[in-house]
């Protein structure tokens, strides 16, 4: 057996962890929407045509923000089709993700939908086909009170007080050259610049993310934050990050290794931001809103998506992923990583959230459904709470062929008033580990909970036929004894424990 030793220093909190880390994203792509949260006949679908099934698991996994509509898909939408009578809603192709696009849900009905499973809208604007001016006429459709024509006419269209969005998106993915009205570095920075202007001037207060580069991996990373940044560094108070993760040619051990990446990825954007701080004399520090991120299997998506000229399918299948064991223990320790990050990543949205690259699955007149992703995700923003601790690892390390040299055993830490949150992960995918951690200090000693996500086989999934295959396990190898937790990881898994 391994061991690995954790040190957590009570007095140095990272900072405080926000409620927005988790949040998800919800996109007019595949059956995410039609099919997936809204669904009329079916069994369970209330008055709107919403799945209240789908609705108690998104309430279940602490979904606290929703960024909406897009992504890709709202690079060439008119915000004016999903609002008004349904039956006047034009039919549009949506381009991104060769499908038609019904209008059935907009604005309206989406913010009704959040009402339903408590949480917060977070809005993109189209800064591809559209600009300042859209943008404007928007935020004065969802958040002035009356008085105006737009504002009236929400009114008109059912929703008397104003849907008061107060975090809007500046645009989806600008430098990518899958993007509807991609742009340079220079042009989105100035565009990005003078929106975020033109909207404080109707309202200061509001909360507004910049476009980073669309990844790491992009030829654009590091100079497109760096450029956008100098043009619209004091108008901002985000600047977004973009990171999906797949095992690749049977690499489990670069797989399970992916938060590595994902702190470095961070670092990275926040050392850029910092660096235009200096060269500007500001005294603002800028956030990160790491609104999109997952375990994603861009290689199976279908080559030739876009050259379908004569099917533009309503709601088709896309990136339906099974999501294995595996799966959900990297999604878990990629939390871990927005945690060790929490005292400047305060946002954050999984992407997706049903059916699409998504936690949740359902079924057309069906069930549904968690996969193994769901389980880290709700256990985390159940048991996450006060301030992220750093939490030092001394332990076994292996070597990858993606990332280097990374630790076995990675680890997380938050703690609010009597109560310790720990998330374990085993990377190992041969050997447990146990991990001892003296709690000295830490004002707790008793275990209350121990959870693990594991299997003998890491690639097993939930399926339609075994909806409960794989999830969260009680650990009874977890103890305190005179005044040391002591705790036994499985090969392959992720961990949660709480303690008071």
């Amino acid at each position: 057996m391994l061991r690995a030793r954790l040190t957590i220093d009570p007095a140095r909190p990272v900072g405080p962890v926000s409620r927005r880390l988790f949040g998800a994203f919800v996109e007019h792509m595949g059956r995410g929407v039609y099919g997936g949260i809204h669904e009329p006949g079916h069994p369970t679908a209330d008055e709107e045509g919403f799945r209240r099934d789908v609705i108690d698991l998104v309430t279940e996994m602490g979904v606290t923000t929703v960024r909406y509509p897009g992504g890709n898909f709202v690079s060439g939408f008119r915000w004016e089709d999903g609002v008004g009578p349904r039956d006047q809603r034009p039919v549009r192709l949506n381009l991104a993700w060769h499908s038609t696009e019904t209008n059935e849900v907009g604005l309206h009905e989406f913010a009704s939908w959040l009402e339903k499973v408590g949480a917060e809208l977070m809005l993109a604007l189209n800064l591809g086909t559209r600009g300042t001016l859209e943008a404007l006429d928007l935020l004065e459709y969802a958040n002035v009170p009356s008085g105006t024509t737009l504002a009236d006419q929400r009114i008109r269209n059912g929703r008397q007080r104003p849907f008061d969005v107060r975090m809007w998106c500046l645009g989806n993915e600008m430098d990518g050259p899958w993007q509807l009205g991609q742009r340079s570095a220079e042009d989105y920075g100035k565009l990005a610049a003078r929106t975020a202007k033109a909207m404080r001037q109707l309202d200061p207060d509001l909360e507004l993310v910049a476009c980073g580069s669309s990844g790491a991996a992009m030829p654009t990373f590091g100079e497109w934050e760096r450029t956008v940044l100098t043009h619209a560094y004091d108008d901002v108070d985000y600047i977004s990050c973009h990171a999906y993760y797949e095992e690749k040619d049977g690499d489990l051990g670069s797989f399970l290794a992916s938060a590595t990446d994902m702190d470095r990825f961070i670092e990275s954007v926040l050392a850029t931001a910092d660096h235009v701080k200096a060269v500007r004399g500001s005294s603002k520090s800028l956030a990160i809103s790491f609104d999109e991120w997952n375990v994603w299997y861009l290689s199976r998506v279908p080559a030739d998506l876009a050259k379908r000229i004569d099917d533009w399918p309503l709601a088709p299948p896309i990136s339906e992923e099974p999501y294995t064991v595996a799966d959900g223990v990297v999604v878990g320790s990629l939390l871990m990583s927005l945690l060790r990050h929490a005292d400047r990543v305060t946002s954050a949205s999984i992407a997706q959230l049903v059916n699409v690259i998504a936690p949740i699955a359902a079924e057309p007149q069906g069930p549904a459904w968690r996969k193994s992703t769901f389980f880290p995700f709700a256990t985390t923003s159940r048991l996450a709470r006060g301030d992220a601790l750093d939490v030092r690892v001394d332990g076994p390390a292996y070597d990858t062929a993606a990332y280097g040299e990374v630790p076995v055993v990675d680890a997380a830490a938050t703690r609010e008033g009597g109560a310790l949150a720990l998330f374990l992960v085993n990377r190992s995918q041969a050997d447990e580990v146990e991990v001892r951690l003296d709690l000295a200090g830490l004002g707790v000693s008793t275990v209350e909970e121990a959870l693990t996500l594991s299997d003998p086989d890491p690639h097993a999934a939930n399926t339609t036929d075994r909806p409960e295959r794989v999830g969260l396990r009680p650990n009874p190898r977890a103890t305190v004894v005179e005044g040391t937790l002591c705790v036994t990881l499985p090969p392959v898994s992720w961990t949660a424990l709480a303690l008071h």
